[in-house]
Order: structure tokens, then C-alpha cells, then sequence
């Protein structure tokens, strides 16, 4: 069995320095609950709508291990407010895979957006990079992913390791069932600085400062030979000024 490593779980009281000198922290599901001002449970009852995701359309590797769902948000200050539905869109500069084209894809159900947890996510993370950047309001992404292994092996980040092209970026593992691999890497994009390790607990999460990391997770491939395992995580990024494409 390959070696896993533990996440570097973050001190509670040291997350908004570990962002601004690190560019990175990662928070178990505890942190996660009280940074939101919310109870495990809260955090816990987001987790609707990962068995029906579509299958993403756009993959240029062929593959069909992806299946996803995306919708935008603002968040001002004063709330977390839903934007017109729009596509997704990447420059090549940050995603030579997929970048460049549109890609529009259904948006998160509302059994997600209208739980009273979904603005007070959304709102509690806006607030914590606003102090590590001064910014607002935050034009935010919100990603809904299952990569499984139909294929024999599903690929997380199939454009490699990358920046998004945002301010932040928060990458919650929502679950893990009946796979290996998955490691995330997170490394200095100024310097040779690099880290790894396995998030497995549910809503645990990778906080990053977009502008200062670089990021991927390994392919993940089944346990068990006879059976289809899936990883499904949230992804949030935040971005200062519009949505990506629009200036």
C-alpha cells in the first residue's frame, strides 16, 4: 500500500497567519465549522446533490470520470448574493488544458444554495481573505465535483499542477469512498518549497492564496478491482474585481 502523509492540519488560532506567510492552511472539519460560526452539523448538512451531478462535457483527455455542477456568487459585505448563471471561463495562461473556451455547466441545486450554512460559508471565508488582501466585494466560483474511477483512474486535476487565476481558492473533500491516491501538493510558485498530504476527513479543507501557490491532487484509482470508487469535493475562488473574462 502506498504511504499516505496526514494533513498539516493548521493551529485554530493560526490560520490567517498561515495564509499570509505561508500562502496556505489546511483546516480539519472543526475549524472549518467554527471559522463559519456554525456547529459540525451545519457544515455536515451541505453535503446534497453529489450523487446527480452531469457529467462534464468539456473534457479534451477523452475521459468521462468528471461530473460537475457550477454556479457564481458575490459576496459584498453585506451577504452572499447569487449571480446570473454564466459560464465557466479560463485563460491558457492558468489552465493549458482547458483554458480558453466556455464552459457552461448546470448550476448548484438549490437543496445546496438555500441551506441558511451556504451564505454563512461563503461569507465567513470572504471575510478571513479580505484581511489577508483588503478587497471587496469577492466574486466567487463555486464548483461541485465527483471524480470517479469508471475509467480505471480519475484525475482530479487532469491540467496538472496550476493556478486558477483568482485572489484565494478553497478546496473542501466532501467525501472518499472506495479509492486510493488523491494526494494533495501544494508548492511555492516562487521557490522550490513543497507540500503533501492526503485530506480524507469529510469537509476538511485546503485553504490557498492563488496568487503565491501552485496545486494538484494525484489520480485516484479504485480499491477494489471489481467495484467504482468517486472522490467529491467543493471548490471556492474567490476573486477581486469581476469574474474571470470579464475584465
Amino acid at each position: 500500500m502506498a504511504m499516505t502523509f496526514p494533513p498539516p492540519y493548521t493551529a485554530e488560532d493560526g490560520v490567517l497567519a498561515a495564509l499570509r506567510d505561508d500562502g496556505y492552511a489546511v483546516l480539519s472539519p472543526a475549524m472549518v465549522a467554527a471559522l463559519a460560526g456554525m456547529t459540525p452539523m451545519d457544515v455536515a448538512g451541505l453535503q446534497v446533490g453529489w450523487s446527480d451531478l452531469p457529467l462534464d462535457g468539456y473534457l479534451r483527455d477523452g475521459g468521462s470520470y468528471r461530473r460537475r455542477r457550477h454556479s457564481c456568487f458575490i459576496v459584498d459585505g453585506e451577504g452572499a448574493h447569487l449571480a446570473p448563471h454564466r459560464a465557466h471561463w479560463q485563460s491558457l495562461d492558468y489552465n493549458a488544458l482547458h483554458g480558453g473556451m466556455e464552459r457552461m455547466y448546470q448550476p448548484l441545486s438549490p437543496g445546496v444554495v438555500g441551506r441558511p450554512a451556504w451564505p454563512r460559508l461563503l461569507e465567513a471565508l470572504g471575510a478571513l481573505f479580505s484581511q489577508v488582501r483588503a478587497a471587496i466585494p469577492w466574486y466567487v466560483e463555486a464548483h461541485q465535483f465527483r471524480i470517479d474511477t469508471s475509467d480505471g483512474i480519475g484525475r482530479p486535476t487532469p491540467e496538472g499542477a496550476h493556478r486558477d487565476g483568482v485572489d484565494f481558492v478553497a478546496v473542501f473533500v466532501v467525501e472518499r469512498h472506495g479509492i486510493k491516491g488523491g494526494e494533495t501538493r501544494v508548492f511555492d510558485a516562487a521557490g522550490p518549497d513543497g507540500h503533501r498530504f492526503t485530506l480524507e476527513d469529510p469537509w476538511s479543507l485546503l485553504l490557498l492564496d492563488d496568487t503565491r501557490m501552485i496545486h494538484e491532487s494525484t489520480p485516484i484509482q479504485p480499491l477494489d478491482a471489481d467495484a467504482t470508487g468517486h472522490r467529491d469535493t467543493l471548490v471556492l475562488t474567490y476573486r477581486a474585481g469581476a469574474f474571470q473574462g470579464e475584465d
